[in-house]
């Protein structure tokens, strides 16, 4: 049995992972899917909240060593809460997620990318301390794959998204080196393309690489499937 932290990326909450809980549950392992600061009725300011703050979320939920599960964006918190509390985390698993490079922004990271993830879809909140897909946006990129049901509902769980904690460049070092570490590839991904997530997946042992033939919502695309390579992973630590 494993203890699985699943942390959601930009302008999602830990709704995203409702289709998978259960299924994780069902093979025996524990798991919580916390909402990260700014939302869920969280009364902080946008403009106050850091990374530093994510990362602290993620140890909140990892009080024994547990696997981090970062999807997109939510690749920046597990790996600094990584650096933080090393002990705690007995492995990272990035999906079709951000892998950090020290010194470096998600925002950088992003910008660097030939198609930017949320280029034509995203909008600043009025007072610029946030993000949000636009209304009437299209939304395909997320959730292209899913029934109009589940695609709606999807939608209507999406976020404001505070701007700081990407803004600012991740402090990673040798603690965070040491964690071991795996990459799932989303292939029909249209956030971050495939390509994209090669590059980062490369920075895994081949043997710690995988690939899902979802978009960039495999939790609400295939649950079980992501399920049933999450459990293989951890029974691999």
């Amino acid at each position: 049995m494993a203890r699985f932290v699943l942390i959601h990326g930009a302008c999602h909450t830990g709704w995203c992972w409702h289709l998978v809980v259960p299924e994780l549950l069902a093979r025996g392992h524990h798991v919580t899917a916390p909402d990260l600061p700014g939302r869920g009725g969280d009364p902080r300011s946008h403009a106050d909240l850091t990374l530093e703050d994510y990362a602290h979320t993620v140890l909140d939920h990892a009080e024994q060593p547990s696997v981090l599960v970062g999807h997109s964006a939510g690749g920046f918190p597990i790996s600094r809460a990584a650096e933080l509390a090393p002990w705690r985390v007995q492995r990272l698993v990035y999906l079709c997620a951000f892998l950090p490079e020290n010194g470096l922004s998600l925002n950088d990271m992003a910008g660097a990318m030939p198609r930017p993830p949320l280029a034509g879809i995203a909008g600043l909140t009025e007072d610029r301390s946030g993000y949000l897909i636009r209304e009437g946006a299209d939304d395909g990129r997320f959730h292209a794959a899913l029934p109009d049901p589940l695609r709606a509902e999807a939608r209507a769980h999406l976020a404001v998204e505070p701007m700081r904690p990407h803004s600012e460049p991740i402090r990673l070092g040798e603690n965070w080196r040491r964690v071991p570490r795996s990459y799932i590839r989303c292939t029909r991904d249209q956030t971050i393309l495939p390509d994209a997530q090669s590059a980062m997946a490369d920075r895994c042992e081949a043997k710690d690489r995988y690939d899902m033939t979802t978009g960039h919502s495999p939790f609400l695309e295939d649950p079980e499937g992501l399920a049933a390579l999450l459990s293989r992973i951890a029974e691999e630590l």
